[in-house]
Order: C-alpha cells, then sequence, then structure tokens
C-alpha cells in the first residue's frame, strides 16, 4: 500500500503523480447515457438532409467538389449538437482556418509528406489560438495541401459553402427536437 503525503504547508494529503504508463490508463471510467429514441431520430434526419443536400450540390448542382470532412462535421453537428466542437464558431471557423493553412502550404511548399504534417499542425495550433477547433478541419488542412490545387477558391467552394450547408440544416433540424437547442453559443 502506498504511502499517502501531506503537503506541510497546508496540511492535505497530496495524491502521487501517476507515472507515464498509469496516464494510459485514464483517470475515470465513463458510461456515456444511452440516448432516446427521439434524439437518435433527430440525428438520423439531421445527418440524412445536410449530406443529401451537400450530395446535390457537389453531384447533380457541379456547385463544388464532394468534401470528405463534411461526414465527419455532420457526426458532431447532428450526433453531439451540443458539444464545442459543434458550434458554429467551430465548425465555420475550424474549417475556414485549416482550408487556408493548406492551401497556404501548398502554395510555398506544394505536395509532400512534410508539407501535409505541417499543414495540419499549423491548423490545430491556430484552431486552438483562435479557440475553433473542429476535429474534422484536420482533414480539411491535409485536403488542402494534396486536393486544393493552391487555389484561394477552394476555401469558399467547397470548404465555406458546405459548412454553411450543414450549419444551415443542423439550425433547422436540431431545433426542431424538443430536446435540443443549437447552437450553444455563436462567437
Amino acid at each position: 500500500m502506498s504511502e499517502a503525503k501531506v503537503n506541510v504547508q497546508t496540511g492535505q494529503q497530496v495524491s502521487p503523480k501517476p507515472s507515464y504508463f498509469q496516464k494510459w490508463q485514464g483517470k475515470t471510467r465513463l458510461t456515456a447515457p444511452v440516448p432516446s429514441m427521439t434524439t437518435v431520430f433527430w440525428s438520423f434526419l439531421g445527418g440524412f438532409i445536410g449530406l443529401l443536400a451537400i450530395s446535390y450540390l457537389s453531384l447533380n448542382a457541379a456547385l463544388f467538389p464532394l468534401f470528405a470532412p463534411f461526414g465527419a462535421s455532420a457526426v458532431l453537428l447532428y450526433g453531439a449538437p451540443a458539444a464545442p466542437f459543434s458550434q458554429p464558431r467551430n465548425l465555420l471557423g475550424g474549417h475556414f482556418i485549416s482550408a487556408t493553412v493548406g492551401v497556404i502550404i501548398f502554395n510555398i511548399l506544394g505536395i509532400s509528406f512534410f508539407s501535409v504534417a505541417l499543414a495540419v499542425s499549423l491548423a490545430i495550433s491556430l484552431m486552438l489560438l483562435a479557440r475553433a477547433v473542429h476535429p474534422p478541419a484536420g482533414a480539411t488542412a491535409l485536403l488542402g495541401v494534396t486536393a486544393s490545387q493552391g487555389s484561394f477558391l477552394w476555401i469558399f467552394a467547397p470548404v465555406l459553402a458546405g459548412a454553411l450547408v450543414l450549419l444551415l440544416v443542423a439550425l433547422i433540424i436540431n431545433n426542431l427536437d424538443a430536446q435540443r437547442s443549437y447552437p450553444e453559443y455563436w462567437f
């Protein structure tokens, strides 16, 4: 049994610092709540309509190319609309920052393993500083280097145009659910 240490200044018990590998065990055991069938329905409907609109605008109307990170954005917006990563600031800011970084890095360094790693890590840092972290936007930075062909217009279509479509659908569908209110905040 480990001996509890006491802080001599406060007299309070101090927990021993975990070792490096003890940190891998996690701090607690989380049991995720079971969603109601209503929540599952509205999440399905939001994801379906959001991606139906994006797919239509991409494939049939040819307004912009289909953009894979929007699948992950849809999971956040419709499956976890109260999460900080799902808020409009994070959705729009995260994709905008990451797309801009990806395009700039492509224009400076071209496509390479180094430029991809630099773009994604720079996007992470800038999203953190802007308080606009949106995890799917990591893929946006990667695609900014590998798929944008260095075009600054790519930032606006498909990236921001598609994000705005998903946001509009999230505002409509998430607020039809009596148990939800979206967004938690704008900026």
